[in-house]
């Protein structure tokens, strides 16, 4: 096995490629495969045959090795996305099981300071599935950080730090506007299956629904505007009683006549009901500050619009200039409607559980709340890093 020289000054773009670079330098073999196990690895596919779904790894012959390799790419140590080639997102379990008796050497991060090559042959195999077996890739629920060419101030983190918290929940890399997620293949897949994305047109259509707030309901945002007028005018707290109130009054004095039902306003009152409850479960868990509301669910939409802009550019529905444009005004439009990360933070979480939880409290509820205390206790987190105005 070889090893490039590691260049002075260095640094390792994520805390992967960190310590993949401290085992390789210890001659820690071990480890270096069990953090290999451990995370995802990219491979390049020419982008033609990847759209036709007949895209395969090809090899290359290595001019440190001196023989044909394969390259497998950790997440910090990618290149940006460009139009062509692609890469696929794998597992290191994956790669040895499907490799057979092919004599090619496995090239890990060529090219990058971290760069290290290994011989393919029955022993090495063999010791490569001990690892693949032992350690699974894991990284859902971290806040994760670009050290290198990730955005950390300005219009673009900014915009980044208000998909904080799909980024930890997926465990995605937060600053990271150009970035191969799932992989080409995964991601289109996603984006379809999700989404019904299939080109370019639909990217940008659900993009700039996302960015409106068109997916967020309509009901949920009108009683929340309800209230907020009502906390206006009365410059204070507003009693729930009195909100049922006055939903269901806006309601019959805004409609044409038989357009509204006793039915229809009985069901805004029981939303109302279910918000409240949920903000005095945030306030008891820490979401919401004592005497807080949640002002607006647009979050929820702006949130996610971020991951679209990324999503899109993973599977080339859109350029890097595109994607990071979506990430910017994302922030801006969030910054129109919240006036703190608390703000902002609590109407996503509010979305995401009258989406998902169904008032149960179950894992669709605790993960909101784990993901908050995160990203208002972790020193990197931009919610205590990257300002809101």
């Amino acid at each position: 096995m070889t090893a490039a020289a590691m260049p002075y000054g260095w640094q390792a773009p994520t805390e992967v490629e960190h310590r993949l670079h401290e085992a390789k330098t210890r001659g820690d073999w071990a480890s270096f495969f069990d953090v290999l196990s451990g995370t995802y690895l990219y491979y390049p596919v020419g982008r033609a045959d990847a759209e036709a779904g007949t895209g395969t790894h090809f090899s290359y012959r290595s001019p440190v090795a001196g023989t044909w390799c394969y390259a497998f790419y950790t997440e910090g140590a990618l290149p940006l996305p460009q139009p062509d080639p692609v890469f696929n997102r794998t597992s290191f379990q994956s790669v040895v099981r499907t490799w057979g008796n092919d004599p090619c050497w496995l090239a890990v991060n060529p090219g990058t300071p971290g760069e290290a090559y290994f011989p393919a042959n029955p022993r090495t195999l063999h010791l490569w599935r001990q690892h693949a077996e032992r350690v699974t890739p894991r990284k859902k629920g971290l806040l994760r950080t670009l050290r290198v060419g990730g955005p950390t101030q300005g219009p673009v983190a900014k915009g980044l730090a208000c998909g904080a918290q799909l980024a930890v929940h997926r465990g995605d890399l937060w600053n990271a506007p150009a970035s191969h997620l799932e992989g080409f293949r995964q991601m289109r897949e996603t984006l379809d299956e999700s989404w019904g994305i299939r080109s370019a047109d639909d990217w940008h259509r659900v993009q700039e629904d996302l960015l409106h707030g068109r997916y967020v309901s309509s009901e949920w945002e009108f009683v929340l505007s309800v209230r907020r007028a009502m906390a206006r005018e009365y410059k204070g707290p507003v009693d729930p009683v009195h909100w049922r109130e006055a939903a269901g009054h806006v309601m019959r004095r805004g409609a044409e006549p038989e357009t509204v039902s006793e039915a229809d306003i009985d069901g805004v009152r029981q939303l109302i009901g279910r918000i409240t409850r949920y903000e005095a479960r945030f306030r008891a868990d820490g979401v919401l500050s004592e005497g807080r509301c949640v002002r607006s669910v647009l979050s929820w939409d702006h949130g996610r619009a971020v991951h679209m802009a990324r999503w899109g550019l993973a599977a080339r529905y859109c350029d890097p200039t595109t994607a990071e444009s979506a990430v910017v005004r994302a922030g801006e439009v969030s910054a129109t409607v919240y006036r703190s990360w608390e703000d902002f933070g609590a109407g996503y979480a509010l979305g995401r559980c009258l989406h998902f939880d169904e008032e149960e409290f179950g894992t669709w509820y605790t993960e909101v709340v784990d993901i908050h205390r995160t990203l208002t206790t972790d020193p990197e987190s931009p919610w205590l890093t990257v300002p809101w105005q």
